[in-house]
């Protein structure tokens, strides 16, 4: 390999200070942390985050996983894709992520894809029902709530599907 003037060769990826320790800073953090080397990794990359996705990390709404995944988009990548999840109420998860990553890769990844793979029907998003809690709440009884709280939003659908179904039967009869 041809070295090009003015190229310096005594520079490497890792400060003197790691190469005599043999350690780096996340290596040194993480003796010292509960949190391990790669976990530590995992948070630096979140640094390059957008706001509006690292809120959505911060508060739980998005795995570390796929969190790492989006920190390699850049930002217009993010900001698209946070469009995304926005319209279609979703976050990807950690396969998604990585399908967008290698179509970054492969130079393929465009807003349009972005949002074909968003709009997928994940396994753990079918078959749910969000409720807005203080509504929710101000219907269900004290004792109610907690691990009994199912069973009586449940209990209360069963006992209303079965007066709608008088309802239907009564104005079947009047005819």
């Amino acid at each position: 390999m041809r070295r090009q003037q003015g190229e310096r060769t005594d520079l490497t990826s890792v400060p003197v200070g790691q190469k005599l320790e043999r350690k780096t800073s996340r290596e040194l953090l993480a003796e010292n942390s509960p949190d391990s080397n790669t976990q530590i990794q995992r948070y630096v990359r979140l640094t390059n985050l957008i706001p509006e996705i690292l809120y959505k990390v911060d508060e739980g709404e998005i795995g570390m996983r796929p969190a790492v995944e989006i920190s390699y988009l850049n930002k217009w990548e993010q900001k698209a894709l946070n469009d995304a999840m926005e319209f279609h109420v979703c976050t990807p998860s950690h396969a998604q992520m990585i399908r967008i990553r290698e179509a970054k890769e492969s130079g393929d990844l465009s807003q349009d894809l972005i949002e074909q793979i968003m709009a997928e029907e994940k396994p753990n998003q079918r078959d749910k029902v969000l409720l807005p809690y203080k509504r929710t709440m101000n219907l269900i009884p004290e004792e109610y709530r907690g691990e009994k709280m199912l069973d009586y939003i449940m209990e209360a659908l069963e006992y209303y599907g079965q007066l709608q179904q008088r309802h239907r039967s009564r104005k079947g009869e009047a005819r």
